[in-house]
């Protein structure tokens, strides 16, 4: 027997796109429907470190990128969620951070430092005097000069499930083995067919938004059609925690482009801090073996903070892909990729951040192809929905 399951949107993927997109497509009134074939979450979502980027470490050159430009009002729109004043509501998410901070290990080039002190940058950073710097950096072995950023850390878990309360009962789960995407001569998706117990149901949409990260290429795969292309830029990051450490959230600057470190702070469940190291380390480090990139980390961190006793300390690392439109030499995307093709919109966001940037796009893409709110929600199945994902350090670290 087949259930037929109408829709006005079927978005492919569960993680921080793909339920931004669940629900403010939901709140403006369309009918919608999420596949996810794992986790919520649980790809690159959760594994990110949860910083709400102001573009400030894309400008690290001394200029104003198109990248620091384009992610620039990000933390304004996510403010206002998190107060439940935005477009969603995402009062019920934990902020870990409302700063996160650079500090430099020498003095700054005059450049930069001038720079940093421009009007350009005014509101977006702030040098802060000794007596004002957060918990960790007041220790007396610390050097060098510190920066206040106009972006916050999110624990990343408690936003999904923001996202996803109180519209479970439109996710589902998928197995791409078992599911199919069929389509007409002209290469339209007519409807997805998913397979469970035996039974099927067959989802159709008005549109399709593809939101699978590192998935969509395996799914314009099963589609059966050229789409854009896709690269992945590897990240090899590091955690350790360190018994009775303080919270740390902050870039180091040295005089590449590239932090020098990037830490941000994660409490396992009794309540400790792991320290979860992005930046240059994580960039190279994707040639490394674990066991050396822990060691490169170590020297990093028992040069820059020698007052930290990491004898007792715990590491583990974790390879991540970043899902990306593909750029010419493989370079960073600036902003949101939505790129209509047939009845679907292939969807990159290229940077959490960036995820209500991308849901304007979508809903530009609907606007101008006359797709407004026309199906009821189809009723509640009892088909198994998908969990949320589990925080990146468990069964990695002990």
């Amino acid at each position: 027997m087949t259930h037929h399951l109408d829709t006005d949107i079927a978005i492919l993927g569960g993680g921080i796109a793909g339920l931004w997109l669940l629900r403010r497509l939901s709140e403006l009134g369309y009918s919608t429907l999420l596949l996810e074939n794992a986790t919520l979450g649980g790809g690159q979502s959760i594994k990110s470190q949860g910083i709400i980027h102001g573009g400030t470490k894309y400008a690290l050159s001394g200029n104003l990128t198109h990248a620091s430009e384009c992610i620039a009002g990000m933390p304004k729109r996510w403010q206002a969620c998190l107060q439940g004043e935005g477009e969603i509501d995402l009062s019920c998410a934990r902020i870990l951070s409302p700063h996160h901070y650079m500090w430099s290990s020498a003095g700054l080039g005059s450049k930069l430092t001038t720079f940093f002190a421009s009007k350009a940058l005014r509101g977006r950073v702030d040098q802060l005097k000794p007596k004002n710097y957060p918990a960790f950096f007041q220790h007396p072995a610390f050097r060098g000069s510190l920066y206040q950023l106009n972006e916050f850390v999110l624990d990343v878990p408690s936003v999904v499930s923001s996202l996803v309360q109180g519209l479970e009962d439109r996710t589902l789960s998928i197995d791409w083995e078992k599911s199919r995407i069929e389509h007409d001569t002209d290469g339209k998706i007519s409807a997805i067919l998913l397979e469970h117990q035996g039974e099927q149901t067959m989802i159709r949409a008005r549109r399709y938004l593809f939101t699978a990260g590192a998935g969509t290429a395996d799914l314009l795969q099963r589609w059966g059609v050229e789409g854009p292309a896709m690269q992945l830029r590897p990240l090899h990051m590091a955690m350790v925690r360190v018994p009775g450490a303080q919270p740390l959230f902050a870039h180091c600057i040295g005089t590449s482009t590239v932090p020098r470190l990037t830490i941000t702070s994660h409490p396992d469940q009794q309540g400790n801090w792991i320290w979860y190291i992005g930046g240059e380390p994580a960039e190279s480090g994707v040639k490394r073996e674990p066991s050396e990139q822990i060691a490169r980390c170590q020297q990093e961190l028992t040069q820059l903070m020698p007052w930290i006793d990491f004898t007792s300390a715990e590491w583990g690392t974790l390879r991540v892909d970043r899902a990306e439109p593909r750029q010419s030499n493989l370079l960073r995307p600036d902003a949101a990729y939505c790129k209509a093709l047939h009845n679907a919109l292939i969807n990159w966001p290229t940077k959490l951040a960036l995820a209500p940037n991308l849901s304007d796009e979508v809903l530009r893409q609907l606007q101008l192809q006359g797709i407004a709110p026309q199906i009821p929600q189809p009723a509640a199945t009892s088909l198994p929905r998908p969990p949320v994902g589990k925080p990146f350090w468990e069964g990695v670290l002990p």
